[in-house]
């Protein structure tokens, strides 16, 4: 399935990755050290490759595989992270899940709302999926307020879900189906008709920080 070449809102712009995004990509994650490394994921026996030329070979045979979808976060024409949809899944289920990160020098400025309302509005209308989630640990204010913005639904806490920063943590789960946005996600947001309350986390579910 053919990807289209970019999709835009304002000054954010979401594209399939290209190789030479490396140096840029490995530039911004480098410099991010800090910024990055509480929320990012570990390999649980094994070290971490900032090898992106490699990365990128990689998310691209996953894409022509059919199994994800790699994006760049673009803003004013300057690369400002990145976004993949992952574990795509075909059959009778149709769903998929999306992590990111954005370098600390554009944060706040709505880019990764913005980008995840585009990869989710593409994956639903142009790329048959019916399912995209997002798991975030309950420490992760920022991707936090990202989900209630979009008005992605609370599904669950998934203890101990993902190796991240060493150590296995458990995660709150998010997801949105087709049928929730027939507008369109980021139309929805655009237009001020989010739920206010679909990604409320129940008392049972929320961790003491």
């Amino acid at each position: 399935m053919e990807l289209a070449t970019g999709m835009r809102h304002g000054p954010v712009e979401l594209r399939l990755v290209r190789p030479r995004d490396a140096r840029a990509l490995q530039h911004e994650l480098l410099s991010n050290r800090q910024w990055l490394q509480p929320w990012e994921a570990t390999v649980p026996y094994g070290a971490v490759s900032f090898d992106m030329r490699l990365s990128i070979r990689r998310l691209l045979q996953q894409y022509r595989d059919g199994a994800g979808y790699p994006f760049v976060m673009e803003y004013e024409g300057e690369i400002a992270g990145q976004l993949n949809v992952w574990g795509v899944a075909r059959g009778s289920l149709c769903s998929a899940t999306i992590g990111y990160w954005v370098s600390e020098r554009f944060a706040g400025k709505g880019i990764t709302p913005t980008a995840v309302a585009l990869a989710t509005d593409a994956c639903f209308t142009e790329y048959a999926l019916h399912r995209m989630e997002i798991c975030i640990r309950p420490e992760n204010a920022a991707s936090l307020r990202i989900v209630q913005k979009l008005g992605f639904r609370y599904e669950g806490l998934r203890r101990r879900y993902i190796h991240i920063d060493g150590d296995w943590r458990d995660h709150y789960a998010f997801a949105l189906t087709r049928e929730d946005v027939p507008q369109g996600v980021l139309a929805r947001w655009v237009n001020g008709q989010v739920p206010p309350d679909a990604a409320t986390i129940p008392p049972a579910d929320r961790m003491i920080i």
